[in-house]
C-alpha cells in the first residue's frame, strides 16, 4: 500500500485515561479498510508506521465511529511540540516495519 498523507487536528478521547489522537479523514477510510483485510490483527485494529514532523513511530489505528484514530504517543507530542487542537500533517503506511 502506498503512503497515506493527510492534515488533521489532534483530538482527545476519554476512555479509562485521556489520550490524544489524529483522526483519519473520511477520504482515506476505504483504502485503510481494504488494507486491513490482510493486515489487521483483530478487532479492526490496523498496524501502521506513521510520521508526524520528523518523528516516525509504530502504532495501530483504532476504528471509531466509521473512521480510524491514530494514537499520538506522548513521546511524539513532546518531540514535535504538539497537543490538543493542533493541526498536524501525518504520513503513514499500513503494516508492520
Amino acid at each position: 500500500m502506498a503512503e497515506i498523507v493527510f492534515d488533521t487536528a489532534i483530538v482527545e478521547w476519554r476512555g479509562p485515561a485521556p489520550f490524544l489522537f489524529a483522526p483519519v479523514p473520511d477520504d482515506h477510510v476505504g483504502e485503510i479498510r481494504y488494507a486491513a483485510l490482510s493486515e489487521s490483527y483483530g478487532w479492526g485494529v490496523v498496524p501502521v508506521i506513521a510520521t508526524i514532523g520528523s518523528t516516525e513511530f509504530a502504532t495501530s489505528l483504532f476504528p471509531r465511529d466509521g473512521t480510524y484514530l491514530l494514537p499520538v504517543k506522548v513521546a511524539v507530542q513532546k518531540a514535535e511540540g504538539v497537543g490538543l487542537g493542533d493541526r498536524v500533517r501525518v504520513a503513514m503506511r499500513v503494516g508492520r516495519r
